[in-house]
């Protein structure tokens, strides 16, 4: 079920158009990264990180002229938490086709502590040997716990770790924001 933020203590920091160019700008810098669409997958971690690669693959096919091959990453048992919350149910992994060699583009709604974006470089390597992996993130929020940063960023927002960023999405939501909300110290 969609986490819907309480109205009285969040704030909108990226409404549907903010998001739509932050997206636009982001596949522009991905295809200007890799020269072109050439050897390129695209991989979202789920939840949300799957329906914003596939908006990054269709922009990036618009500029390009042709598809760009769209997945999903499941990143559920190689995550460094699963002692603590063991009830997670498993997702699925979707390859578009081989990653040996393909230029690998994570994306995920938001880069926090960095740990899951460990997870999928994990994940990534069971399945293969890609020439290059970036990681493309709707919102960067700091307080990395590991020396992860994100190639492609839509926004940078600086936050308290007592606040909490929600992604909505139509995909999943029925809507595009992202709000921030303060949470207890």
């Amino acid at each position: 079920m969609p986490r819907t933020p309480d109205p009285v203590s969040s704030r909108v920091v990226l409404d549907a158009a903010e998001m739509s160019r932050a997206l636009t700008r982001m596949a522009h810098q991905v295809l200007e990264a890799n020269h072109g669409a050439r050897e390129l997958m695209v991989l979202g971690i789920p939840t949300r990180g799957v329906p914003l690669a596939h908006r990054l693959a269709a922009l990036m096919a618009e500029v390009e002229g042709h598809p760009v091959p769209t997945g999903q990453l499941d990143v559920t048992m190689y995550r460094d938490d699963l002692r603590s919350q063991p009830t997670r149910p498993v997702g699925r992994t979707v390859l578009p086709g081989e990653v040996d060699g393909a230029v690998v583009v994570l994306v995920d709604d938001v880069l926090y502590s960095g740990r899951t974006v460990v997870a999928a470089l994990d994940a990534l390597s069971d399945l293969g040997r890609p020439s290059a992996t970036r990681l493309a993130v709707l919102v960067d929020r700091g307080h990395r716990q590991v020396p992860i940063r994100a190639d492609h960023v839509g926004k940078n927002l600086p936050t308290a770790s007592h606040e909490r960023v929600h992604v909505r999405l139509q995909e999943t939501d029925g809507t595009d924001e992202v709000t921030i909300t303060r949470g207890e110290r």
